[in-house]
């Protein structure tokens, strides 16, 4: 039968009503992406449409791409794995964050499901449940790592909402942290999130002075212990 006498519910423009699915990888490890490739394609009719290091060329790639799910390593280089599933949602509304992180962290959870990632998956149990994960994705349902307690999800907003609000830094102010943490000027800083140099220096002051610190050195502590990049 032509194509173009092919019944509406067995032409393949919805991908999701196949068993194809489009992936995208972003994890600053090299080692981490291929493993995860060779496992991923390994399923019949999954494919990884690109494999990236940073949060930036992971938006770039899923603009190009436009992939079904994107598995994002956390912490991220340049843009977070926050901002990247954000971003995604409002460009590609139909794609599926899975945030891939060895981090079990309360606030990370909370602001990732703010931002509208519906997965978020410890690599340490990735060889026991990461098909699961990509699975119910692909079917639009959300998964949680197992080690993420019930309780824990439960009390996230919740918690969230005691924090003191004098102390808790902004999504944009997480960002401009990891970035000056990892060693980017300022004018890096605001080529990278599209915004003025004065925008970044006022930020930065602000930042510096809600966290009660005095040094750069003091914020990359800061960074590590907040889990925004590795040690």
């Amino acid at each position: 039968m032509p194509y173009a006498e092919m019944p509406a519910s067995t032409a393949p423009h919805d991908r999701m009503l196949t068993s194809e699915v489009r992936i995208l990888i972003a994890d600053d490890h090299e080692i981490v992406r291929i493993g995860l490739q060779i496992i991923l394609e390994a399923q019949r009719g999954w494919h990884v449409v690109a494999s990236v290091s940073d949060g930036k060329d992971a938006l770039q790639k899923a603009i190009e791409t436009n992939p079904d799910i994107a598995v994002i390593g956390h912490p991220l280089a340049l843009v977070n794995g926050s901002e990247v599933a954000r971003q995604m949602k409002a460009r590609i509304p139909r794609a599926e964050c899975l945030i891939f992180t060895k981090h079990e962290d309360e606030m990370l959870v909370t602001e990732l499901l703010r931002a509208g990632a519906r997965g978020y998956l410890l690599k340490s149990d990735a060889h026991h449940y990461l098909i699961e994960a990509i699975k119910a994705l692909a079917a639009h349902k959300p998964y949680f790592t197992p080690k993420l307690s019930e309780e824990l999800l439960q009390s996230l907003t919740a918690r969230s909402r005691h924090r003191h609000e004098g102390n808790a830094l902004t999504v944009r102010e997480r960002q401009i942290v990891q970035l000056i943490a990892e060693g980017h000027t300022n004018k890096a800083i605001a080529e990278t999130l599209n915004m003025s140099l004065k925008t970044v220096e006022t930020h930065r002051v602000k930042v510096m002075r809600k966290l009660d610190l005095s040094s750069r050195a003091a914020l990359v502590r800061y960074a590590i212990r907040n889990k925004l990049i590795e040690p």
